[in-house]
Formats: C-alpha cells, sequence, structure tokens
C-alpha cells in the first residue's frame, strides 16, 4: 500500500534530538494515522520498537497500578516482549493509554526518573477520557504533539511532486503561470473530495475508484457515531447524534453562526453544550468565536456565545452532507454555490490550524461586516476572508481595513497570488502555504514582527 510521508515527521524527529526531551503524547481524531506514524518513526529512527497496547493487553495495567518505579517497570516491561529494551537505541510506543490512568501518570516518572528511554503515548479519545474519568496529564512532564488530518500539501507531495517543489519556491509577490495555478486547482478538487484522512486519501491516489473512497469515509463516520454510544450516555448520545449530523445545516447557511433551533426546534443551549464539548475533545469539530474587538491577545475578547463548529475534515463533512464526488469534482454548479462557500471556509481553517496550532476567531460588526477568520502573526492580527470562486464581491474586508488598519490582510479565492496595498490574494490550493507567504511578507516589507 502506498505511504503518505507526514509532516510531522520533522516534528518527531526534533523531539528525539532535544537534549530536555520528555515523553511525548501524541493526540489527535481517531483515523488520522497516529498508530502509524508511531510505528514508522520508530523504524526509521531506532534500532528497536517495543509497543505496548493497553486495551489488547490489560495486564498491562496491573503492572502499572502495582508501581511507579521506572527501574522496575522497565524490568517487567521486558517481560512482554522479545526485544531488548536498551537507553536511547529502543522506543517505547504506550497505545491506547486512555485505558490505564496509572500509565499516562507514570509519564512523569520517566521525565523525571528515566529519560534515556524515549516514549512516545498516544490513544482514542484521550480528551473525552481525561475529562469523564477526572484523569490527570502529567502537564509538564510531558510534550505534546497534535496530528491532523493529512494536508493538501502532504496530499500533493504524491499526487504531483513537481507541483509540490514549485510550491515551496513561491512568493507573494509573484503570480503563479497559469498552466500552474490550473494543475493545482485539478489536484485540490481531487483533495477536497477525500479529505485528510489516510485510508481514503491513499484509495484515491491508488486509483481504487470512487466507489472506495466513499466507502471509507462512510466507514470513519459510522465509526465515530458508534463512539459516541461507546463513551456517553444514552441521552448525550442523541444529543451529540443530531448535533454532528446537523453540521451540514449549520454551514449551509448564509451567515454560519451556530444556531441551536437548526438541531431541532426548541432546543436550548444548556442541552447541547456538553455534547459541543465531547465532540471538541474527540477532536471531531472546531468552534470558531466571535470577537468584538481585534485587540491581542484575540482570546481575551472572544464572545463565548457567538460561534461556528465545521468540522475538522472537509472529506467527511462532504460525506456528512452527502455531497457527491462529481459535484465538488465539477467547474460550476449552479446547486451547489451556498455549501461550497463552506467547503472552502473549512478547507482554508484545517489548513490554518494546522499552520499555526491554534484555533483562529472570527469578527463581525453588526450584521454590516464579518471576516471569516482573524489568526495572530508575530505580534500582527491579519483579517481572512474566503470566497470559492473567482467571484471577490462583498465589502467586509474593506470595512475591516478601514476601522482597523492592519498591516496585512488575506483573502483566499480561485484567483491567482497577488500583492496590491496590503491585500495578498492567494489561491485556495495554496492555502497550506500561508504561513510560509506572510512570513515573508513581513521579512520583506519596513514591518518588523514583534
Amino acid at each position: 500500500m502506498l505511504q503518505i510521508e507526514r509532516n510531522a515527521f520533522k516534528q518527531l524527529h526534533a523531539w528525539k534530538q532535544s537534549s530536555n526531551r520528555k515523553p511525548l503524547l501524541l493526540q489527535g481524531a481517531r483515523q488520522i494515522g497516529k498508530t502509524w506514524l508511531m510505528r514508522e518513526f520508530g523504524k526509521r529512527e531506532f534500532d528497536s520498537v517495543v509497543e505496548l497496547n493497553f486495551d489488547e493487553k490489560p495486564e498491562l495495567r496491573e503492572l502499572f497500578r502495582r508501581t511507579k518505579d521506572t527501574t522496575r517497570l522497565i524490568r517487567e516491561l521486558a517481560l512482554y516482549t522479545p526485544v531488548s529494551i536498551q537507553p536511547e537505541r529502543t522506543l517505547l510506543i504506550f497505545d491506547e493509554i486512555q485505558e490505564s490512568e496509572e500509565a499516562l501518570n507514570a509519564l512523569k516518572y520517566f521525565c523525571e526518573n528515566a529519560p534515556q528511554y524515549p516514549i512516545i503515548a498516544a490513544g482514542s479519545l484521550l480528551g473525552v477520557h481525561v475529562r469523564k474519568k477526572s484523569m490527570t496529564v502529567p502537564v509538564g512532564k510531558v510534550q505534546t504533539l497534535h496530528l491532523h488530518p493529512l494536508s493538501f500539501n502532504e496530499f500533493l507531495r504524491v499526487a504531483d511532486s513537481q507541483m509540490y517543489d514549485y510550491c515551496a519556491s513561491v512568493t507573494p509577490f509573484e503570480p503563479l503561470p497559469e498552466i500552474v495555478l490550473s494543475r493545482l486547482t485539478d489536484v485540490y478538487r481531487q483533495y477536497m473530495v477525500c479529505g485528510g484522512m489516510p485510508e481514503a486519501a491513499i484509495a484515491l491516489l491508488e486509483k481504487r475508484g470512487m466507489q472506495t473512497v466513499e466507502q471509507t469515509l462512510g466507514d470513519i463516520l459510522q465509526l465515530y457515531q458508534a463512539d459516541f454510544s461507546k463513551y456517553a450516555t444514552p441521552v448525550e448520545v442523541t444529543r451529540m447524534t443530531a448535533l454532528w449530523q446537523s453540521l451540514p445545516s449549520q454551514l449551509a447557511k448564509e451567515n454560519r453562526k451556530f444556531i441551536y433551533n437548526v438541531i431541532r426546534s426548541g432546543a436550548r443551549a444548556r442541552e447541547y453544550e456538553d455534547g459541543l464539548i465531547w465532540l471538541e475533545e474527540a477532536g471531531l469539530i472546531y468552534r470558531i468565536y466571535n470577537v468584538g474587538k481585534p485587540g491581542l491577545p484575540l482570546a481575551a475578547y472572544r464572545d463565548l456565545s457567538a460561534f461556528k463548529a465545521y468540522t475538522f475534515d472537509s472529506g467527511l463533512l462532504r460525506r456528512l452532507a452527502h455531497l457527491s464526488a462529481e459535484v465538488v469534482l465539477s467547474e460550476n454548479n449552479p446547486g451547489y454555490q451556498e455549501f461550497r462557500g463552506a467547503m472552502a471556509e473549512n478547507m482554508v481553517l484545517q489548513s490554518l490550524v494546522s499552520q499555526y496550532n491554534d484555533v483562529p476567531y472570527y469578527w463581525s460588526s453588526g450584521n454590516k461586516a464579518e471576516i471569516d477568520f482573524l489568526i495572530e502573526h508575530g505580534g500582527h492580527i491579519i483579517p481572512i476572508e474566503v470566497k470559492s470562486s473567482t467571484r471577490i464581491s462583498g465589502g467586509s474586508l474593506a470595512s475591516y481595513f478601514h476601522k482597523y488598519n492592519p498591516a496585512l490582510r488575506i483573502r483566499f479565492s480561485m484567483n491567482n497570488l497577488h500583492f496590491n496595498d496590503g491585500l495578498l490574494s492567494i489561491p485556495l490550493p495554496l492555502a497550506d502555504w500561508t504561513h510560509q507567504l506572510v512570513g515573508q511578507f513581513f521579512a520583506e516589507s519596513s514591518i518588523s514582527i514583534k
């Protein structure tokens, strides 16, 4: 089977080489490749790998209940594997660690007393378990790494390596040749179909047929809904399912602000808040909060009562909305215009989260203007507008500019790369290079980054 090089390998390599290395806690939604990443990294970087699964081998939990002594733990863990556990040379993988609170807490003692043993831990729905079971994560004693769905640039590296190499050299001041933009757009539409679930992306790249892609995404959605039943009460399950299934309807509105009445008539926030938190902790949604004033830090100005909810993966959003691949791949379909905007916003959001390791905000001024996303970059607040086609009508970005005069503003659309008077127009397929382009802008301008 085809394997896709993940950008996270660079971060893992830096973690391994760190002089102050701590056990690593790998977080992220189900089915995005955490276990594969740990195993593959172990094969590449270490002489041996010892994988301990606390779900498959419940007897391991008892071992960690009996002692916190790391020397004894290493000695007894060696009994579970034919591989010799060697300091610095053996990678220890603690998988499904949510099944053992004692193992999770033991990471603290490995950090303090046995840092010579590199450990990567991961778990399914770890955030849900931590809250539900009042588990304690040893803050300050572990390093965390959030694995996101497969990005477009990771997909592009396999689908068209020449285009991938070309994108690495783009600058904010020079448009792309039209043939390049056309090729990029074609691959981008394919990525919109499969999204960032590795199994679905590989099925598309290996040309195993659209039915296989659809089946794969459908199976993942069913798995997520099965998780609702496994880890929540019957009442919570009903509400989470309704929340999850309402997302396409929430995003299909011209104003994508989350409205509880879309879930069901008469729905109240207090009934669904726990469900929203569950979906966030499971890594399945992003909540984008409104800020009334774009001040630093943005988190200080958020309005907790006004937010939008997006899915963590656009391929799953498409499948959840029962939107056919043919519609997404088509150049123009008049019935798809409204939801095309939602898909474009969701795609850009995924890209921003993976680059900035934080969820952005949005800004609105009554019913007069709205900015899709606000991000912080080097002490600057950058407003971002997302358009799904080449049509860029609307005055929100101009309204924001006249009110706050930002150093840089960004518009994503299907138009070419272009810079003019502080407005950086970025083609949607280049969203994964936003951090690079913004960094180049500030480096080459007279504006210093704080």
